[in-house]
């Protein structure tokens, strides 16, 4: 979605409320594409001083599948979203992720949503931080109890480990 900021460039102090939807799901994350359902984005863009700073939300139901044990879950997305609006960018190598170039008079909120959608996902997707994953060996859910394989013996103890079996 373009939208059209004619009307904040030159007025301090305006402000403008927008709202849009997106759908992501070809985005993939791990071993899912976690948004099946569209991303929403609602905020408002406010001329700062000369400066279009954008505030918003991104709120959806992502789909996930746990990156240690393999489980699907469901996880609420609600992000909030902070970035400046430029005409021009002055120096490339100092602009940051947050800061996004206008086309003409217009802000591609398109663009902006899919920034924030993939710069706030996690690195892992997990069902609960304390998920335990599965065993190596015999692939049991170790979130529901141990598995009962033996542990390995380091190849270079091995020889010590015949001693005390003696």
């Amino acid at each position: 979605m373009r939208l059209n900021l004619a009307k904040l460039l030159d007025r301090p102090g305006e402000s403008l409320a927008f709202e849009t939807q997106a759908d992501l799901s070809d985005l993939v994350f791990g071993s899912c594409a976690p948004a099946d359902e569209p991303v929403a984005f609602k905020g408002e863009i406010r001329n700062t001083a000369g400066v279009l700073i954008l505030n918003g939300r991104l709120k959806s139901t992502l789909h996930c599948i746990c990156d240690r044990c393999l489980k699907p879950f469901e996880k609420e997305l609600d992000q909030p979203v902070e970035a400046v609006l430029t005409t021009e960018i002055q120096d490339e190598e100092a602009a940051d992720a947050w800061t996004f170039l206008l086309d003409g008079e217009e802000a591609d909120l398109d663009e902006i949503l899919d920034a924030a959608f993939v710069l706030n996902m996690d690195s892992q997707l997990l069902c609960r931080e304390d998920c335990k994953g599965l065993c190596s060996r015999c692939g049991k859910d170790l979130n529901e109890g141990p598995c009962g394989c033996k542990k390995e013996i380091d190849p270079r103890l091995a020889v010590l480990a015949q001693l005390l079996e003696k």
